[in-house]
């Protein structure tokens, strides 16, 4: 039987506490919500290892935009993973893109190799690559463990029929985890449609930045 779990994405400290607190699996840690994400400083990767007993995934992303990425910026990724690795983190979360959005083998195999032992994610770049079912295998041959997606729509609700299609052809080759809009009103569904093991939420329920201790608390219930 598959355990159902949550993973929190934490664009502060204060939101990892709180996830923790009312029951999350995991953490997703990054900063700048308003560009989907970039990487946490090392200060909040440390403050974070110091203060959570549950898994802390970490965002490589060097800036907000697009995805695909200079001679620089990669190098930066790179050195950034050799450098979290350090801080016990328990997994690595980023997507590199060619120019027209296919993914870019090479540079995704160098960090899931950079990365191991510990378990890479491809995050949302997923969402804007072209004939997704081609692209779930390529992303599967590159080495990662799970795939976040809204299922290439504006929100998980858009998106749920190809995420049903994606989780059904990734099998138990590749977890794909829903995130865009996951709250405790569709997580049911969701789960029902989805069967999978992991269900991404920044929890964010008013205009903060912080995670809303009671919805986290809500989905735990539901995931039950």
């Amino acid at each position: 039987m598959i355990k159902y779990n949550l993973e929190i994405a934490c664009f502060n400290v204060e939101s990892a506490v709180i996830a923790q607190k009312n029951g999350a699996n995991r953490v997703e840690l990054c900063d700048e919500m308003n560009e989907g994400g970039t990487t946490p400083s090392k200060e909040a990767v440390m403050d974070a290892r110091e203060k959570l007993t549950i898994d802390m995934n970490v965002m490589i992303r060097p800036r907000g935009g697009n995805f695909v990425y200079s001679d620089a910026e990669f190098e930066q990724m790179k050195q950034e993973i050799i450098a979290y690795k350090k801080f016990k983190v328990d997994g690595f979360v980023f997507g590199i893109l060619n120019q027209d959005n296919s993914i870019n083998v090479e540079r995704n195999k160098e960090l899931v190799f950079l990365a191991k032992p510990l378990p890479c994610t491809f995050h949302r770049a997923f969402d804007v690559v072209p004939d997704v079912y081609n692209s779930l295998e390529t992303v599967i041959d590159c080495g990662f463990q799970n795939i976040l997606t809204s299922g290439q729509a504006p929100n998980v609700m858009e998106g749920i029929a190809v995420l049903e299609q994606l989780a059904k052809k990734a099998g138990n080759r590749i977890t794909i985890m829903p995130g865009g809009g996951v709250r405790s009103s569709n997580v049911t569904l969701l789960k029902e449609k989805m069967n999978t093991s992991y269900y991404h939420s920044s929890a964010i329920t008013n205009e903060t930045e912080t995670a809303d201790g009671k919805e986290v608390n809500a989905m735990v219930a539901l995931l039950k």
